[in-house]
């Protein structure tokens, strides 16, 4: 699904980022969901690990860099307090794969915005009550997360058709699911 309907994704500018991590039960474990939001709230990428360290704060925030334009990077960058995130972004910067001139700051109430919107996809995912592998709780989060892009207005097709009628409008062209 993702893969299809990447091409309706519309990139926000990249002022501001919010970068946080949330707990996912894969295997009766608990995994951490690495997250990323702009200021608006719309959601820019997720990643699924194991461990919560300086080297997946760093493989996530490569992936996200790689992933936007260099229009789109970000001017700044907000976390909570875990240190993983400062040495990752030092790291990165180092690398060249992070702009020089971007802003990290460490200021907890700056990612509300991000906690809230963990608490909506927490409750798509409870009903799941955890998942058999990381396989499976990748592609069940990240059909979550692109319909959430839907209710977030994040695809340009979607003005098209507001709301479900055209959630399910764009469903049905992309997949060549027809009713009778």
């Amino acid at each position: 699904m993702e893969k299809r309907l990447r091409w309706y994704w519309k990139p926000s500018m990249g002022y501001s980022w919010r970068v946080d991590e949330t707990y996912v039960k894969v295997k009766g474990e608990w995994t951490y969901l690495y997250r990323a939001l702009d200021r608006k709230g719309h959601t820019l990428d997720f990643y699924l690990s194991a461990t919560r360290n300086t080297q997946a704060a760093k493989r996530f925030l490569g992936k996200v860099l790689k992933s936007m334009k260099p229009w789109a990077q970000p001017g700044t960058i907000n976390t909570d307090k875990a240190p993983a995130y400062k040495s990752a972004l030092t790291e990165l910067k180092a690398e060249g794969k992070c702009p020089p001139d971007t802003v990290h700051r460490q200021v907890k109430y700056l990612n509300n915005i991000i906690e809230a919107d963990h608490g909506k996809l927490k409750r798509l995912i409870s009903p799941v009550r955890g998942f058999k592998s990381m396989k499976t709780a990748y592609a069940s989060i990240k059909g979550f997360e692109l319909m959430r892009m839907f209710k977030k207005g994040q695809l340009d097709i979607w003005k098209l058709g507001q709301g479900l009628t055209g959630e399910i409008w764009l469903i049905e062209r992309e997949f060549g699911i027809y009713r009778t």
